[in-house]
């Protein structure tokens, strides 16, 4: 019997090729290298079918978000708020209203340091990637492991800009796709300086503002053609987070980051470090408003109220000039704080409101209360309270235009009316005096007897000529000002009293321009014509002077000529003083919003002293001069050949 194939191979024995099981037989060298290449073109050929694939794929997937992209055709177009930017008489600006946008700026027309600052803290390769880093990215990513959180991202400006401009802040797979791919295309249509510059002429920077014009002219009061090293530096600083960073609410973390800046700018080798040191030595001012005062806001809520009135509907972005002189305004904010914060709590008084006008009616300084954060309500404009003794004197101006003189007569004595029988706040009756004196002390009894005689009817017309627009009710309790006006108004009838005789309208817009420079409004100074002669301006200011000399507004005297008036409402609810000199028309009032008592607190007393603080400190460099009406008159009688001391009280 034969032995089989197996076990002869097992004895070492080779077994002859026919005798090798079915599908056992080995492969020779030549056939193994055969095979080969078959194996290589499989590969090619399912590689070639992947890529084919993936192509399709990845070209779906672009199609599918290229098509879902909005209209990028046109970056000019511009659908936000149209702004309205407000200029103080300096040329700061201390408010805005809208989304405020400057003028576009190339970045040859921006200082170097500028784009340098943004590019040294958002995106060192700007120039060297094509609109998305994968080292960039790459670096993030590693970053972050490390850490453990996201402390950095990968985004390039232009991925910032394609998002900004074009998307929604939300993080998902889809937006960032989207992203990317507008990237490219505005890689592929614009170069990297038009990139650059349309960034910076978007982008948001805290407070209301977009682009790096309209932040320089918001936090510094002038164009990104002047920004220095320190503030290009905060307001790169700005790009992380731009309304916690933001000046206009805290100005610590916005200088932290601008240091942050001024060392990502030496790392980056485009300052140096010498220059860097000096310019965070050096910091910055902000415009008046920027760094959170807040003060200004209550005059720059009354002036936007009005700007729609004199241009209708407003379509385009806008600069208004204003009236207001930023010097005075600190002045009276600090006045008005440091009264309410020495005597408020003793005196029961918890706020008060200031408004200072030129001769013309322009209001240079309002205080609408204390606290605008606390409450927004005009005290200034908004509040109608009665002006107590304030308002006689339109009584006794009206007496002189009905012929009666400073001199002449009335009985300061008790007298009764339709069963109403008032009193002196002193409970004190000097029996017959001059209406010089009445007014100066004041005189309840003999102010109504005065209104009584030359009739109320004029009374009311005359402080209707002088600008009092409130009602005015003809009761016989009319003179003593029971009836409710505003601070504004009132100050403003003693603005026709302080220049001569010519009655005002107070305001605060100078001009209203386009952004381009187009005027569509500017004042014209028109007034409302004269409302008393020089002569009984000057008879009412020399009376009005003996009350800060010798009456009731003692308190108020200044280092040079000077006239007012107290006034004080009914159980103390209400303190006044309006008075004037040469320069400013100045009207205070202190009480307490829901209309409870001061304790005793009179308009001779902390409105006197308020007014005195604020007119001393805002006269301070200016030469004495004598009162606006006086000089008229002077002017007349030596014209005249009439003496100059014509114009007296006795």
């Amino acid at each position: 019997m034969g032995k089989s194939p197996r076990k002869a191979e097992a004895r070492g024995l080779r077994a002859h090729p026919s005798q090798r099981p079915p599908g056992r037989q080995r492969k020779t060298g030549r056939e193994n290298r055969n095979n080969k290449p078959r194996i290589l073109s499989f590969c090619a050929k399912w590689l070639a079918v992947a890529t084919i694939w993936g192509l399709i794929i990845t070209g779906g997937f672009i199609a599918y978000y290229a098509y879902q992209l909005p209209d990028i055709d046109n970056l000019a177009e511009d659908s936000r708020t149209p702004s309205v930017r407000l200029l103080a008489t300096d040329g700061t600006v201390f408010a805005t209203s809208g989304q405020l946008h400057g003028e576009p700026l190339t970045i040859r027309e921006m200082p170097a340091h500028l784009p340098r600052a943004v590019l040294a803290i958002e995106d060192r390769r700007f120039y060297h990637h094509f609109g998305v880093d994968p080292w960039g990215l790459a670096r993030a990513a590693v970053t972050n492991l490390l850490t453990g959180r996201v402390v950095q991202g990968g985004s390039t400006i232009t991925q910032q800009l394609a998002k900004n401009l074009f998307l929604t802040p939300e993080r998902s797979f889809d937006r960032k796709a989207k992203e990317l791919l507008l990237a490219l295309w505005l890689e592929r249509k614009f170069s990297k300086d038009e990139i650059l510059a349309i960034y910076l002429n978007r982008v948001y920077f805290g407070a209301g503002t977009y682009g790096v014009d309209a932040a320089a002219w918001r936090y510094f009061g002038h164009s990104a053609r002047e920004v220095t090293i320190y503030q290009a530096a905060m307001l790169a600083g700005l790009l992380k987070a731009p309304s916690r960073l933001s000046p206009a609410r805290d100005r610590k973390p916005a200088d932290a980051r601008a240091r942050q800046v001024l060392a990502s700018m030496v790392d980056a080798g485009f300052v140096d470090s010498a220059k860097a040191a000096g310019a965070a030595k050096q910091g910055t001012a902000l415009a008046l408003g920027a760094g959170g005062n807040t003060g200004s806001r209550y005059f720059a809520d009354w002036v936007l109220d009005q700007v729609a009135g004199y241009v209708g509907y407003i379509g385009k972005d806008l600069i208004v000039a204003t009236t207001l002189e930023p010097g005075l305004q600190r002045l009276a904010e600090q006045e008005v704080t440091a009264i309410l914060t020495r005597e408020g709590k003793a005196r029961n008084v918890a706020q008060a409101s200031l408004v200072a006008l030129d001769l013309d009616g322009g209001i240079r300084a309002m205080v609408g209360g204390r606290d605008y954060v606390d409450s927004q309500f005009n005290r200034a404009t908004q509040a109608l309270r009665q002006p107590g003794s304030a308002f006689k004197t339109f009584v006794y101006l009206a007496a002189l235009q009905d012929g009666w003189k400073p001199t002449d007569v009335i009985e300061d004595a008790p007298v009764t009316v339709r069963n109403w029988s008032p009193v002196n706040i002193d409970g004190k009756y000097r029996g017959s005096i001059s209406l010089a004196q009445a007014l100066a002390h004041s005189s309840n009894v003999a102010t109504v007897r005065l209104s009584e005689q030359i009739g109320r009817n004029r009374v009311i017309e005359t402080a209707r000529r002088v600008g009092l627009s409130s009602t005015l009710e003809n009761h016989p309790s009319l003179p003593l000002g029971v009836d409710e006006v505003t601070l504004l108004e009132l100050t403003g009838g003693y603005g026709a009293i302080a220049n001569g005789g010519q009655g005002v309208l107070p305001y605060g817009i100078r001009e209203i321009r386009e952004s381009n420079g187009a005027v569509l409004y500017r004042h014209g100074h028109s007034g409302i014509g004269p409302v008393m002669s020089p002569q009984e301006a000057a008879q009412i200011t020399d009376m009005l002077s003996r009350v800060i000399e010798e009456g009731t507004g003692r308190a108020a005297k200044l280092t040079r000529p000077a006239a007012g008036k107290t006034g004080t409402s009914q159980d103390f609810r209400d303190a006044w003083f309006i008075g004037f000199t040469s320069d400013l028309v100045t009207g205070v009032w202190l009480g307490n919003d829901d209309g409870k008592p001061m304790t005793k607190v009179t308009g001779g007393a902390l409105p006197a002293q308020l007014w005195r603080g604020f007119m001393e400190r805002s006269h301070q460099g200016l030469p004495p001069r004598p009162l606006v009406a006086h000089s008229l008159v002077r002017i007349q009688q030596a014209a005249s050949g009439t003496p100059v001391n014509a114009v007296s009280l006795d």
